[in-house]
C-alpha cells in the first residue's frame, strides 16, 4: 500500500470546494461536478427508470447476470447526491460482483425531509420482490449516509414482514445522525472530507423535528435482529469511524454476521478512489468477494421468497 497515494487523496480532498454544511444548491452543484468528472469506462451502461414510483438508475457492464441484483444507495448526507452520480462507484462494484446495480435516486432534504429516503429506498426493495426477484439475489450497498440508510432499510423491511436479502456491504455508514462518537472529536484533524459541524447541519435538513437517536434514521440505536450478514467497512482517516465501529458491535449483540473492516490512514468513503488508491481496490475487492459468498452457488437459481409479496 502506498504512503504516497495516500498522502495525495487527502491533499485532494483537504483543499476540495465542497463545503458539506454549506448551501445546499451550491453543495449539491459541486458534488455533481466532482462526481461526474471522470467519464465512466466505456462498456459501463446506465438506464433511467422507476420501481416502486421511485427514479431508479440502473448501472450494468457486459458480465451482468440479470438475476443478480445490487440495491445501491449513494451517499451525500440525506441532502446531496443522487443515484446518477454514484453511477461510477456502483459500476465498479457491479463489475466485480458481475451484478446490475439499481441506484435508488431517492427524495432528498430539506425539501423531502425523513423518512423519504426511508420510504423510497423500501418501496424500490419492495418492487424488486414484487417483481419476481428473489431476497436471495439481492445485495444492498450502501456508502456514507446510503450506508446508514441501507440498514435502515433492512431494520424497516423486517418489521414489514418481508424477507432479508442476501447480504449488506456498507462504505463508510453514516449511522449515528447525533453525530456523538468519539471519532468525531478525536478524528476532526485528521478527516480530510467531512466536519462534525457540517454533518450536524445536514442531519437537521434531513430530521427537523425528528428525535436524532430514532432507529431508522439512526440504526446504529435499532434492535438489528434478525438483519442479513453485514460487511463494514471504514477509514481510519475519517469522523464516521465510530459510526461504523458501533454499528459492527451493536450487530454482533444482536447474533447478526458482521465482518468490520478498518483501514488505516484512508479517507471517508476511500472505495470510491479505488483507481487512485490500492486500499480502496482492495476493499472493494473483499467487498465483492464477500457479497459474491453469500449468494447461491454458481449454477443453482434463487429460490423464490413466499413473503414477496
Amino acid at each position: 500500500m502506498s504512503r504516497q497515494q495516500r498522502q495525495a487523496l487527502d491533499e485532494l480532498l483537504r483543499h476540495g470546494p465542497l463545503d458539506l454544511g454549506g448551501d445546499v444548491a451550491e453543495a449539491r452543484a459541486v458534488f455533481h461536478g466532482m462526481m461526474t468528472s471522470l467519464p465512466l469506462p466505456p462498456d459501463v451502461t446506465t438506464g433511467e427508470s422507476e420501481l416502486g414510483g421511485v427514479p431508479v438508475v440502473t448501472v450494468e457492464t457486459p458480465d451482468t447476470d440479470p438475476e443478480r441484483v445490487l440495491l445501491y444507495l449513494h451517499g451525500g448526507a440525506y441532502a446531496i447526491g443522487s443515484a446518477a452520480d454514484a453511477a461510477g462507484l456502483a459500476g465498479d462494484v457491479s463489475r466485480r460482483t458481475g451484478a446490475r446495480a439499481v441506484c435508488v435516486d431517492y427524495r432528498l432534504a430539506p425539501e423531502h425531509p425523513y423518512p423519504a429516503a426511508l420510504d423510497d429506498a423500501l418501496a424500490v426493495y419492495r418492487a424488486l420482490l414484487d417483481e419476481g426477484v428473489p431476497s436471495s439475489a439481492v445485495a444492498f450497498v450502501g456508502e456514507s449516509a446510503g450506508g446508514g440508510l441501507a440498514v435502515a432499510t433492512l431494520v424497516a423491511a423486517r418489521d414489514a414482514g418481508l424477507p432479508q436479502p442476501a447480504s449488506t456491504a456498507l462504505f463508510s455508514p453514516w449511522t449515528d445522525l447525533t453525530v456523538s462518537g468519539d471519532s468525531a472529536v478525536t478524528k476532526a484533524a485528521v478527516d480530510p472530507a467531512l466536519t462534525p459541524a457540517g454533518l450536524r447541519d445536514r442531519a437537521r435538513d434531513y430530521l427537523r423535528d425528528t428525535d436524532p437517536t430514532t432507529p431508522y434514521a439512526s440504526p446504529v440505536h435499532a434492535d438489528l435482529t434478525g438483519l442479513a450478514p453485514l460487511l463494514v467497512q471504514a477509514g481510519s482517516h475519517e469522523i464516521l469511524l465510530d459510526d461504523a465501529v458501533r454499528l459492527a458491535a451493536r450487530a454482533a449483540a444482536h447474533d447478526v454476521r458482521v465482518e468490520l473492516q478498518v483501514w488505516p490512514e484512508v479517507p471517508h468513503v476511500f472505495q470510491a478512489f479505488a483507481a487512485l488508491l490500492d486500499e480502496g481496490d482492495t476493499a472493494l475487492r473483499d467487498a465483492a468477494a464477500f457479497i459474491r459468498g453469500h449468494w447461491d452457488a454458481p449454477g443453482e437459481k434463487p429460490e423464490r421468497s413466499e413473503s414477496a409479496g
